[in-house]
């Protein structure tokens, strides 16, 4: 270096005293850590569409911003990125890849590996054996044509480009199985115990390399040396796992999962052993990821203190320090190192041969175990994905200088390339049949007229967590009915794919069947809680409970909700409402788990091929209830009743039902409804109804007959009471604000009647719960009751609109350009 080191200055004084803020360390730091996030949050928003993993925007954002693009302005280098900067910025991205890599070591659980059989163990040894094979061959083939290749030690040579193209990047492969819904499939299943497989034998391996890479110059002091760094590597994984790891189980014991916050005390020692475990690996001459990972395995998965761990760390380390290890990479990758015919001949055999042996093996082993040629062809395709173990990889090369700038380069735009690809490839070839049942009950009334005892009740309930355990239970308890044919309640629990850990530790646990990997001897993870509450209730006899896990990103996640219940053959869906109330009274605490999730109840109120029910929950937990039923007509309501006539049966029940009739001088089939679709730029504010063209004849008789037929079956049992009036708000909201009702249930009102129209005219709070629904479930009416919403499937109502209500002869709602133009939509009522 032309500088002396020492003389680096960490903070300015500032520019009113004349210092340059980008002459100093610590300034400089910050300038650079933001450019960094800034390229590459950017990058990631413009590859979101072509659902490329966040890794591929942060690779490029490196690349950018080193010598192969930004830096060819020699201003701009010496500026941001000066020389006698960069060992201050490896060194805090180093840190934070230590961390990653104890996360890492946190998402690998060895025990569900063990559960994984040969088939996993086999195509991840032949997965990685054959191009480890082909890596050794392209070795000698960079060895004879780049030059100055053949100046490094043939050991370390032919082993690091062997792993660098036998890598599989678990955490990569993970998030493309979860986006793409494989994490259920047999692909998926075997995908993510063979990458877990992959994954050891990559850090096995990597610490092979660098023992044999020795100093950075490549040369070893003496032959003994790579043996005794082996060795000592060896005694290090044996001490871990004999001792530390029983010491981090009685630490994990300690901080029991009844207490919300664990001790700091605990946190920091884990952190310092981090530390120390990198400190002890990189004294022997492995590097200190290694110690980080291996000290990530001994911490054990069951319990919640993996997963407290996961939440201090992950978003400081994986969305603010890791960035910061790919731009490092980045301004030491030099794509113009790549030139002339030969070199970028080079690259194309680099990237055929680690395609081709990755995809070739893994698929020839696949079809051995008799697995199906495209879903073989999946796999080996899913296999060939690269990502960060990669990089390191090859940055521990460049650093110990067994790689020079050309084959460096080459090998980084390789591991980009073939991760690229991944998703397209595998969309292209492999679609999984989702299958749709002959004979699905698509509503409730279907079931009642059929053969009964043939026929059960299937319900498909959602969760966003264990709060909303109590309130399915309990829903679920008061339809159980004790004369009719079994209930079968399949639970889903949602879970949001992001860029974090704890996504992928849960993508890790996910099982063929959608079920997590639990240990029964596990004692109060989430997964326990909520798995044992719904195993203690089937217990009750007439109830069985299977339950699932969905793990998507929201704006798909309505995807697997609607598979499930296709493929489950389910009668209603019960989506939990995104807000909920704790306390008592009027004391109550809202809780609101946000948007996003609000518009995934509206995805699947939109798409879903069953019955859908929405409940908004105000503390929905009791025992005994009493349910409200409120009808005012259409094919919603009548849903609404039909659910009624099964909770009537439950002895612990007491259902009162709520007609509400047009007043008698209203009655006439020349009163007109016009109901025409709204201007407004916020449609979301609107109600929507159905286009769908009805004959009000027909309805006004099916609902009369289904309310005669409810009656004299429960004469005696229900209490049916008749309503008229002009205010119908106000007697709707006085039933959920006299806290008499439990439970009030009412259909969504697509097919509005007059009176449910009327209620349209205001701007809607919740408008995918109906005029009704949101009347209720809005925030500032005090309402006490607990609310369930129902929407009968019905294929010729799924069409909807967002209107304006306008009545006859009467159109003040709409201004007179806003009509214009638009098509009127007239119901008779």
């Amino acid at each position: 270096m032309g500088f002396n080191i020492s003389s680096i200055k960490t903070t300015s004084h500032g520019a009113w005293q004349g210092d340059n803020p980008l002459d100093f360390s610590f300034p400089l730091l910050i300038a650079q850590t933001t450019l960094i996030l800034v390229l590459t949050r950017f990058l990631a928003f413009l590859l979101k569409p072509l659902r490329q993993p966040k890794v591929i925007a942060e690779i490029v954002g490196g690349i950018l911003l080193g010598p192969s693009a930004f830096g060819r302005n020699k201003a701009y280098l010496h500026r941001i990125f000066p020389p006698w900067s960069l060992p201050g910025l490896e060194t805090v991205a180093n840190i934070g890849l230590l961390f990653f890599l104890f996360l890492v070591g946190l998402e690998l659980d060895l025990s569900s590996m063990r559960r994984s059989g040969r088939k996993a163990f086999g195509i991840a040894f032949c997965g990685i054996s054959l191009p480890f094979v082909c890596g050794i061959g392209v070795a000698f083939v960079f060895r004879k044509t780049v030059q100055g290749a053949d100046k490094v030690g043939y050991g370390q040579f032919l082993v690091f480009m062997g792993v660098a193209l036998s890598i599989t990047a678990f955490p990569v492969l993970a998030r493309i199985l979860a986006e793409l819904k494989l994490l259920t499939t047999e692909v998926g299943e075997v995908a993510m115990a063979s990458a877990a497989f992959n994954d050891v034998a990559a850090w096995i391996l990597l610490a092979l390399a660098v023992a044999l890479a020795g100093n950075d110059s490549g040369q070893q002091k003496s032959p003994l040396i790579p043996i005794w760094v082996l060795l000592s590597g060896v005694a290090f994984v044996i001490f871990m796992l004999v001792v530390i790891r029983p010491a981090m189980k009685w630490v994990a014991h300690r901080c029991s999962p009844e207490r919300d916050i664990i001790d700091e005390a605990y946190i920091c020692l884990t952190l310092a052993g981090v530390m120390v475990s990198g400190f002890m690996t990189d004294l022997i001459g492995i590097h200190a990821i290694f110690g980080a990972f291996i000290f990530g395995l001994t911490i054990p998965k069951e319990g919640d203190f993996a997963e407290k761990l996961i939440e201090r760390i992950e978003d400081f380390v994986s969305g603010l320090l890791l960035p910061l290890y790919f731009a490092s990479s980045g301004l030491r990758t030099d794509v113009t190192k790549i030139k002339g015919g030969k070199s970028w001949g080079l690259l194309a055999l680099v990237i055929s041969t680690a395609c081709g042996g990755k995809i070739i093996g893994t698929f020839a082993v696949a079809v051995m175990f008799r697995m199906g040629f495209k879903e073989s062809l999946a796999l080996g395709v899913l296999m060939n994905t690269k990502g960060l173990v990669e990089l390191i990889v090859l940055n521990i090369g460049k650093e110990k200088k067994v790689l020079n700038d050309e084959i460096f380069a080459i090998l980084v735009l390789m591991a980009l390339f073939t991760t690229f690809i991944t998703t397209p490839t595998l969309m292209a070839i492999y679609k999984p049949a989702r299958g749709s049942s002959t004979v699905a009950h698509r509503k409730l009334r279907d079931l009642t007229n059929t053969d009964e005892s043939k026929d059960q009740l299937r319900v498909l309930a959602c969760l966003h967590g264990v709060g909303n355990v109590p309130s399915i239970i309990n829903l679920i308890e008061s339809t159980r009915s004790t004369k009719k044919s079994q209930l079968k309640l399949f639970i889903m629990h949602l879970v949001e794919l992001t860029e974090r850990s704890s996504s992928i530790i849960m993508v890790h646990r996910a099982r063929r069947n959608g079920l997590p990997f639990i240990n029964r001897l596990r004692k109060g993870g989430w997964q326990d809680r909520v798995t044992g509450a719904f195993q203690a209730y089937s217990q009750l006899g007439q109830v069985l409970v299977r339950p699932s896990t969905a793990i998507s990103a929201l704006s798909t996640i309505h995807e697997d909700i609607c598979h499930m219940a296709e493929t489950k053959r389910v009668t209603m869906i019960v989506l939990p409402f995104h807000k909920q109330w704790r306390g008592e009274g009027e004391h109550k605490v809202m809780d609101n788990v946000g948007h996003e999730w609000r518009l995934v109840n509206q995805r699947v109120l939109k798409g879903a091929p069953c019955s859908v029910a929405v409940l908004v929950d105000r503390g929905f937990d009791k025992g005994a209830q009493r349910v409200c039923i409120l009808f005012f007509g259409g094919p919603d309501d009548r849903e609404a009743l039909e659910l009624g006539g099964r909770m009537v049966e439950h002895p612990a029940v007491k259902v009162d039902v709520v007609r509400f009739l047009e007043q008698e001088g209203l009655q006439r089939d020349d009163v007109t409804l016009s109901l025409r679709p709204s201007a407004s730029k916020r449609p979301e504010k609107n109600y929507s109804f159905s286009t769908a063209s009805i004959n009000t004849e027909k309805e006004k008789e099916l609902d009369d007959a289904v309310v005669a037929e409810f009656t004299s079956k429960w004469d005696g049992t229900v209490e049916y009471i008749e309503k008229t009036g002009s205010d119908v708000a106000e007697q709707v909201l006085g039933l959920g604000q006299t806290g008499d009702y439990d439970l009030i249930v009412v259909g969504k009102g697509r097919l509005p009647s007059r009176m449910v129209a009327k209620l349209a005219d205001r701007q809607a709070e919740h408008p995918e719960l109906g005029p009704v629904g949101d009347l209720l479930a809005s925030s500032n009416r005090r309402v006490l009751s607990s609310i369930l919403v129902i929407q009968q499937h019905n294929t010729t109502h799924a069409e909807e609109m967002s209107v304006t209500k306008v009545d006859q002869n009467d159109n003040v709602n709409l201004k007179g350009d806003e009509v214009a133009g638009m098509g009127e939509i007239s119901k008779n009522v």
